[in-house]
């Protein structure tokens, strides 16, 4: 029995994060969804969400100025969820230039905030922002012009993130691989989750959005409901700071997992494979079988220890789960993670103890409705 729930557990680990990825890419040699890209100018509502941001309002709406896209054809929301800084004001000062700010008297949330200015969106697609992410010029013309393919719903950007001198942290290498992975599934269906700092969808998509639960997750699943597919672009990009603070950057990732698996079990029918094809096994594999990992982590260990009594090879390989979670360990506690061989195992660890978390608040019922912007 040990041996059994062993190999399952370091079958399940290995498949979730190699396994699932090889399987698209297979796939993908075999059979791909196409999609296209044409020139396509309708008109565009552009929702950047703030919170006290008075720090970095100014270098957004500079960014967001800089945006080619023809003229009359860009609406540009800033939504302040009931900012008590100088946010409101700094915003309001750029009416002029096309600038509309829309100031919630009450904070309720992102997610909220992002439904209000939806009531006054008037653009046939829509773009949700954050005040961190840096677009490229080009950037709402690129990711729009994926929607001149019908079957098209919503349009995530790839997410480029740097330190402060440059160079890619160790979030900067897990990034990647996701990146890697939305591509792979954009070549054989839909993606599961888009990037809710830089991401595109129909209006007709965005619906239902509640405060405990993401909207960019949301629009994804809204959009395989209606029959449409989600894709990531390659070549649409923003660009954002690690998070100063690795405390800071932990509890986000907390955050996101617990409002993540919120989602997820309300909505455990995108399951039904009978309805859903292709993306129910997407939604398995990408979400719940990702999210059990730090459980099969703690069986392979527990089972590993037991069995290290019984044979050289497991003691061998018990060893090496000692060593590895030893250098992610000390790379945490000397904070010297600039080497891959550290970097990686001290992330991968960080991750999982944040899916741990997230697992036990929503187990006690603890969800995720305010937000504070993490600073960078």
């Amino acid at each position: 029995m040990m041996e059994i729930l062993f190999y399952i557990s370091i079958i399940s680990i290995v498949f979730s994060y190699f396994g699932y990825p090889a399987s698209l890419y297979i796939i993908g040699k075999l059979w791909r969804k196409t999609s296209y890209k044409n020139v396509y100018y309708p008109y565009v509502t552009m929702i950047i969400t703030a919170y006290n941001e008075e720090k970095r309002i100014l270098g957004k709406i500079e960014n967001t100025l800089e945006i080619v896209y023809p003229e009359g054809k860009l609406q540009v929301i800033i939504v302040s969820d009931s900012s008590t800084d100088l946010t409101n004001s700094i915003s309001e000062s750029y009416r002029h230039r096309g600038i509309e700010l829309l100031a919630i008297p009450t904070r309720a949330g992102k997610e909220s905030a992002q439904k209000e200015a939806l009531k006054i969106a008037k653009g046939e697609i829509v773009v949700f922002t954050d005040v961190a992410t840096i677009l490229e010029p080009s950037g709402i013309e690129k990711i729009v012009s994926n929607f001149a393919d019908p079957h098209i719903g919503c349009v995530s950007s790839e997410d480029r993130l740097v330190d402060r001198d440059g160079n890619p942290s160790g979030e900067g290498f897990y990034v990647r691989y996701e990146m890697l992975l939305r591509r792979l599934e954009s070549r054989v269906n839909s993606l599961v989750g888009l990037s809710g700092s830089f991401f595109a969808a129909r209006k007709s998509v965005c619906q239902d959005f509640s405060p405990d639960m993401q909207s960019d997750f949301r629009t994804l699943l809204n959009s395989i409901r209606m029959g449409l597919r989600g894709i990531s672009d390659p070549e649409v990009t923003g660009s954002y700071l690690d998070v100063s603070a690795r405390s800071r950057e932990f509890d986000r990732k907390v955050r996101t997992v617990l409002r993540g698996l919120t989602v997820f079990f309300r909505h455990v029918e995108f399951l039904n494979i009978f309805k859903y094809g292709f993306f129910s096994y997407q939604y398995f594999c990408h979400k719940l079988l990702r999210w059990l990992v730090p459980f099969f982590l703690v069986v392979a260990f527990t089972t590993n220890m037991v069995l290290a009594i019984t044979s050289i090879f497991y003691r061998i390989v018990f060893v090496f789960q000692l060593f590895f979670y030893f250098i992610a360990l000390w790379g945490w506690k000397t904070k010297r993670t600039s080497l891959s061989l550290i970097r990686i195992p001290h992330y991968f660890l960080a991750v999982n103890a944040s899916i741990l978390i997230a697992w036990w608040k929503y187990f006690r019922r603890q969800r995720v409705v305010m937000w504070t912007p993490s600073e960078r």
